[in-house]
């Protein structure tokens, strides 16, 4: 039975690698998927998933005005064997996106695998994943590891010396160069000595 499915992490944890590889999996096996990613994202030019060990796969922009549910209910059309939705950087949906995602999955019997953080760099939730969390029939976190060896949950934003960033807005695109995984504990200490620094 085709379900949608949230699997989140923090920052650096391959979600966009384990993306790819069910993206792979299921056409090995003689099925089609479509694969999702924010326009927003163009470090790489077209629209593509990239994950950090280099694999990479062209995939459909979305932005807050894209009907996921009309788009690939359309496709159906002309893919015979559709089987799978990803979504990269799912994060990046608005409410009614999510809803239409699972629209796909309960009307149309197909899978939907979305990708995603589950907080900002300032620990609040993303629209995207608040939705996905409640309405997501299963839940998987992709863990990672924070410098200190603990679980990394927190994204914390950093500057170009290493600094905590700890305003601004929410959306800001970048990859290690401006964002690090940590564990709670060391998420609050550098929040707090940057704090005191500004003070």
């Amino acid at each position: 039975m085709a379900k949608l499915y949230f699997y989140y992490s923090a920052m650096n944890a391959g979600k966009s690698t384990t993306l790819l590889q069910a993206s792979y999996n299921y056409q090995e096996r003689g099925m089609q998927t479509i694969l999702f990613a924010p326009k927003i994202d163009q470090r790489f030019g077209n629209t593509i998933i990239y994950s950090r060990i280099g694999l990479k796969q062209e995939a459909v922009p979305f932005d807050d005005q894209l009907n996921f549910f009309e788009y690939v209910e359309e496709r159906t059309n002309t893919m015979s064997n559709l089987k799978c939705v990803l979504v990269d950087e799912a994060h990046f949906l608005n409410k009614k996106q999510v809803s239409e995602l699972s629209d796909i999955a309960t009307e149309l019997g197909i899978a939907v695998l979305c990708y995603g953080l589950r907080s900002d760099f300032l620990g609040e939730p993303f629209e995207g994943s608040k939705y996905l969390l409640t309405w997501a029939e299963e839940l998987t976190e992709i863990k990672t590891i924070c410098q200190c060896g603990r679980k990394g949950i927190m994204n914390m934003r950093i500057d170009s010396e290493g600094n905590p960033v700890t305003k601004g807005a929410q959306v800001q695109i970048g990859g290690n160069e401006s964002y690090v995984s940590l564990c709670m504990k060391c998420y609050k200490n550098k929040v707090n000595k940057q704090e005191e620094i500004t003070v």
